[in-house]
């Protein structure tokens, strides 16, 4: 009969996992308490909401000018292109003052921070200033560049 009580005592060795399992759902049920009760997520996202605000809004790389001839740009196309930060700012052209549809004519091109517009088939009517809207909240920039098409002297 002596022998026995080592014998019980294995089971007791493996015991303490079945011990350490029985508090577990009560440490799940505490943890799942914490982000709920608002101790541990809210804090961490008005800095990050913030952060978002506080990004600048720039024109990484402006627009240049475009100058073509009547002869060679008839028919080809132009491309304007900015480079913005942050890439989820808002880009938008006009041409002249007034804005731009997207159209057969006009392809506006955002690729994260990379946006363009592609004036295809150029016309000496589409000679004039172009200019990028960045806008972000309330905030706003532009970016102007002209596209010059020169005619045959």
């Amino acid at each position: 009969s002596e022998a026995k009580p080592p014998k019980e005592e294995t089971p007791k060795g493996i015991s303490p996992v079945k011990a350490k399992k029985t508090p577990s759902p009560a440490d799940a049920e505490r943890r799942k308490l914490k982000p709920g009760s608002g101790g541990e997520k809210p804090p961490e996202e008005p800095p990050f909401t913030y952060q978002l605000k506080a990004v600048p809004l720039k024109f990484v790389k402006e627009m240049k000018d475009i100058v073509l001839t009547e002869a060679e740009s008839v028919g080809s196309s132009a491309i304007f292109e900015v480079l913005i930060s942050p890439s989820t700012a808002i880009t938008s052209w006009m041409k002249d003052g007034s804005n731009i549809r997207e159209s057969p004519k006009h392809k506006f091109i955002a690729d994260g921070k990379d946006r363009k517009l592609h004036i295809i088939d150029v016309q000496l009517s589409d000679a004039g200033e172009y200019t990028c809207v960045l806008r972000l909240g309330n905030k706003e920039k532009t970016s102007t560049a002209k596209l010059i098409v020169e005619g045959i002297p």
